[in-house]
């Protein structure tokens, strides 16, 4: 238990430090082979570790990718809620942050947005935090004027539930959709290396999807 003046006893720092390096350890696994062949008993051999004593530490694999993907996302959110108090929630600041958190440690992005690990469901909470980011996205796509009616944009107004009841208006909606769908496609290829070789600048295709999203929604 925590001591009376409010700091961890050595029990809590020491569970602490081998919960992080558990974790170190899954991230590893991740860049070499991918989250769906994470392995709780190869991280406890990596540490000198028998199979059970690891499991004092998280209760399976589902409980350790839930704590890499809350930690991502928990990074991402916050990074983006700090570029829209700096820069007062444009577009295109959020879109630069999202790239460069992306680029800085391309495993945690592909754990989030990438291809869903088998078997795997994150709990709510997680979903909670995501539903942070897409608020500060649709507050900056809000902000955008001149954005005139679209169709699809009709469509997200009666199907909104995604936006977790926010009250922005379709063509915000419609802006902020795209926003997510076009970025986060040309991140993903980017990332899992499929403009290596074709000859031109990833970030200057990114940099052109978000001026083409600055504008107004196609109708």
């Amino acid at each position: 238990m925590t001591q009376a003046d409010g700091t961890q006893t050595p029990r809590e720092r020491y569970r602490a430090q081998v919960r992080t390096e558990i974790k170190e350890r899954a991230w590893e696994q991740i860049a070499t082979a991918g989250a769906s062949a994470l392995s709780l008993n190869a991280i406890a051999k990596q540490m000198g570790m028998s199979g059970p004593a690891l499991y004092r530490y998280y209760g399976g694999r589902d409980d350790l990718i839930t704590e890499l993907v809350r930690d991502a996302y928990r990074s991402l959110a916050d990074t983006i809620a700090a570029t829209a108090a700096q820069d007062g929630a444009e577009v295109a600041a959020l879109a630069h942050a999202l790239r460069d958190w992306a680029l800085r440690d391309p495993h945690r992005y592909l754990l989030i947005y990438g291809t869903p690990v088998p078997g795997y469901h994150a709990p709510d909470d997680i979903t909670a935090i995501s539903s942070e980011i897409m608020a500060l996205l649709l507050d900056a796509c809000a902000k955008v004027e001149d954005a005139p009616a679209t169709p699809f944009g009709a469509h997200l107004e009666e199907h909104r539930e995604w936006a977790d009841g926010h009250p922005a208006p379709p063509a915000a909606l419609h802006r902020a959709m795209t926003f997510w769908t076009r970025l986060h496609g040309v991140l993903s290829l980017e990332l899992a290396g499929h403009f290596t070789g074709m000859g031109f600048d990833p970030a200057q295709l990114f940099a052109a999807e978000v001026e083409a999203l600055a504008g107004p929604p196609s109708a």
